[in-house]
């Protein structure tokens, strides 16, 4: 059987999909073809930058990882959005990933660019109020793993 290079990929891509544990070789091309697909997209420079964003503020918190989200704690509406973003795309992203329709998952964590623009603008993630700021980094890591099901976009430039 041929093998296929896919044009554009780049190391940084290899990484990134490497480091979400791709089950086979066919596996790892599906994730692959994906991120080169979604980093097409117009959303792919903001959702990159917000899952470095992301994934640094993550590294540097004190919070178990794991931490659930109370929604009856997120207060300021730009993160109540997040949520509700989330909330809706969660199943949808989970059966996309299960079914390895990587791309579909993708389109859809695609669709939370606003809401995850919105949130950084308006929210200060590191409150004084430590309930509030754990609450706020629990949201923060749920969302890094939504994307990180697929591939770790916080390795990729941008």
């Amino acid at each position: 059987m041929p093998t296929t290079a896919i044009v554009g990929a780049t190391t940084e891509m290899f990484e990134a999909v490497l480091a979400a544990a791709p089950r086979s070789p066919v596996d790892f091309g599906l994730r692959l073809t994906a991120v080169n697909r979604f980093l097409q997209r117009p959303e792919a420079v903001s959702l990159t930058a917000a899952n470095k964003r992301i994934a640094n503020i993550l590294k540097k918190s004190e919070v178990a990882t794991g931490s659930v989200v109370d929604p009856s704690a997120l207060i300021e509406p730009a993160e109540q959005a997040l949520y509700a973003a989330m909330v809706a795309v969660r199943e949808p992203v989970a059966a996309a990933v299960q079914e390895q329709r990587y791309a579909n998952a993708l389109e859809s964590l695609a669709t939370l660019r606003p809401e995850v623009d919105s949130f950084f603008d308006a929210v200060m993630v590191n409150d004084p109020d430590p309930a509030r700021r754990a609450n706020r980094l629990a949201l923060l890591g749920e969302l890094h793993g939504l994307f990180a099901g697929i591939a770790d976009l916080s390795r990729l430039p941008g």
